[in-house]
């Protein structure tokens, strides 16, 4: 019932968009590199598991009176800021003290991560982005049909995303961890993280000043 006519267009277009690097790529990279293969994967299922949530925020129709509601949009978008700020800032405090990244396999003499840290990190940076609640409320509509169960569809449909997402990620986080040694280098992790942190927190400020849609 849910691969129909408007499953193939659907399934072009977000495996494109999927391939678009943005916040969600640099996350996994960073991860990665801060904590390996197993890392990286963890972030990767949770930013997956967050289109979920935006799928079913979706369907019943809060994603509409968030955009319609201009203090719990904007509540919602300072949220998001403030936690890429945050993660952008932890970045550049990591580049200051200049250690090396503790990469899997790879002895730094730090311990690793706990992997509730990369969990934690992917879904919120998800769940927290206003820009996916606009984009799942302006983009899956165009591919449920009048009569199909609207909840199950959008489900169905970030499933599909979740699987092209994490394929994509997780290739991306074998590339990552493939560099070893390099990766856990004192120099390499001082430029990652100034980097990844300056980014980020130029996404979260950018993020801050934009308008509502609409």
């Amino acid at each position: 019932m849910f691969i129909d006519a408007h499953f193939w267009p659907f399934l072009v277009a977000i495996t494109l968009l999927t391939m678009s690097p943005g916040v969600d790529t640099l996350l996994v990279i960073r991860n990665t590199a801060r904590g390996g293969v197993r890392d990286g994967i963890l972030t990767s299922l949770a930013i997956c598991a967050g289109l979920f949530v935006h799928a079913a925020v979706s369907a019943l129709g809060i994603s509409l009176i968030l955009l319609q509601s201009a203090w719990a949009f904007g509540l919602l978008k300072l949220a998001g800021a403030a936690y890429l700020v945050w993660l952008g800032v932890s970045s550049l405090l990591a580049a200051r003290r200049g250690r090396g990244l503790p990469v899997a396999g790879v002895d730094t003499g730090r311990s690793a991560v706990p992997a509730w840290q990369p969990l934690r990190e992917g879904f919120l940076s998800n769940v927290l982005n206003p820009k996916t609640v606009v984009f799942y409320m302006a983009f899956l509509p165009q591919f449920v049909a009048p009569g199909d169960p609207a909840l199950l569809k959008s489900l169905w449909l970030a499933g599909v995303h979740f699987v092209i997402a994490n394929l994509w990620q997780i290739a991306i986080v074998l590339m990552v961890g493939s560099a070893g040694r390099w990766l856990a280098s004192r120099a390499f992790a001082r430029w990652l993280n100034a980097v990844t942190g300056g980014v980020l927190v130029a996404f979260g400020v950018k993020l801050a000043l934009e308008r509502q849609p609409g």
